[in-house]
């Protein structure tokens, strides 16, 4: 079982940063790919970028490629999301996820959710 809690959402303008910041529970965080989705109001909840267990490979949506970047700290049981350049479309609840499989594009292949942060980001 594993609990994650996300925290550093908030307001930006456009062009400016934010770090996200996932907190997971558990002595097992290492054994996880992770993983960010987001979701704005009236879509579909939709892949940002995951991190294998071991922090070799990261996978982007192509939306956000270039602008943000995935990051895990094992020894914090945390995982990171730096968001620059932002855009107002990049405007959602953003997810933190934890699984043990291979398949991160879907959102149904994640076991664990965290609650959700708002990032909002003004034009």
């Amino acid at each position: 079982q594993v609990q994650l809690v996300e925290s550093g959402g908030g307001l930006v303008q456009a062009g400016g940063s934010l770090r996200l910041s996932c907190a997971a529970s558990g002595r097992t965080f290492s054994s996880y790919a992770m993983g960010w989705f987001r979701q704005a109001p009236g879509k579909e909840r939709e892949f940002v970028a995951a991190l294998s267990w071991s922090g070799s490979r990261t996978y982007y949506a192509d939306s956000v490629k270039g602008r943000f970047t995935i990051s895990r700290d094992n020894a914090k049981n945390t995982v990171y999301l730096q968001m620059n350049r932002l855009k107002p479309e990049d405007t959602a609840v953003y997810y933190c996820a934890a699984q043990r499989g291979y398949e991160y594009s879907s959102a149904y292949k994640w076991d664990y959710w965290g609650q959700g942060t708002q990032v909002t980001v003004s034009s």
